[in-house]
């Protein structure tokens, strides 16, 4: 109920952001031959299936066939993951993963290696709702987001809310204001020409509003991303998506 509650708060009805996009961008998303994050698919696939780390394991290994394993994983994040004792995003449990089961190195937060695997798992759940759970853990996580969301932060003094909730269908600076919905990620976005996570996103709007950046995987980047999962609740998932 209250991921119901939570996700009343954003606009109605929600709209993802490839509704917003020029139709060019919508081709290219909706077509894999043409959709640029389709490389880091590949790269992820072949990671799945290449032993590594001390203890010799693929992904696989564990896991078997993604698209049978992996279907719907990719919609839950971020949850609460009991063994860590936290709520984790899908690149924190890949690395949880590599380190506990695999016996490697955990890959570095935005580095090709990781966004690749977290590419190729998203894949899997295309088109699936997104589905965050609703244990008491996530969501204390997506409520504390929630009072990050509507916070104003910066020099410019805005919130994610004022742009993303009282203006969107708006323009800025040229460019379509969306709803703010993170049920794409991770995007190939043609103005980084590469795939990126809605961190990344999240740290490129706090640069806009001219806030002091939180390093990647801080807590509340991770309680922003649990809120705007609980806010595209029921939206199908369109990872990996294309973006200007």
């Amino acid at each position: 109920m209250l991921a119901l509650a939570l996700a009343a708060t954003g606009p109605r009805p929600p709209q993802s952001g490839a509704e917003f996009m020029g139709e060019s961008t919508r081709a290219m998303q909706r077509d894999d031959t043409q959709n640029p994050a389709m490389l880091w698919v590949g790269d992820g696939e072949a990671a799945w299936n290449a032993p590594t780390g001390a203890a010799g394991k693929a992904c696989a290994d564990c896991h078997g066939r993604a698209d049978r394993s992996m279907r719907g994983v990719a919609a839950t994040y971020p949850k609460f993951q009991p063994r860590a004792g936290a709520v984790m995003t899908l690149g924190q449990r890949v690395n949880r993963c590599r380190e506990h089961h695999q016996q490697a190195p955990a890959l570095a937060a935005e580095s090709d290696g990781l966004l690749a695997l977290e590419s190729f798992v998203a894949l899997q759940s295309r088109g699936m709702p997104v589905s965050p759970p609703d244990d008491l853990d996530t969501r204390a996580a997506a409520e504390a987001g929630r009072a990050l969301f509507f916070r104003r932060i910066g020099q410019l003094d805005l919130s994610c809310a004022q742009c993303h909730d009282q203006n969107w269908g708006r323009r800025l600076a040229g460019a379509p204001i969306t709803q703010g919905h993170a049920n794409a990620y991770p995007i190939y976005r043609l103005e980084w020409q590469s795939v990126g996570s809605v961190q990344r996103r999240l740290r490129n709007c706090m640069s806009g509003v001219r806030a002091v950046l939180p390093p990647f995987n801080a807590p509340e980047l991770i309680h922003l991303e649990a809120y705007l999962a609980v806010r595209a609740a029921g939206m199908p998932l369109e990872a990996p998506g294309v973006r200007p």
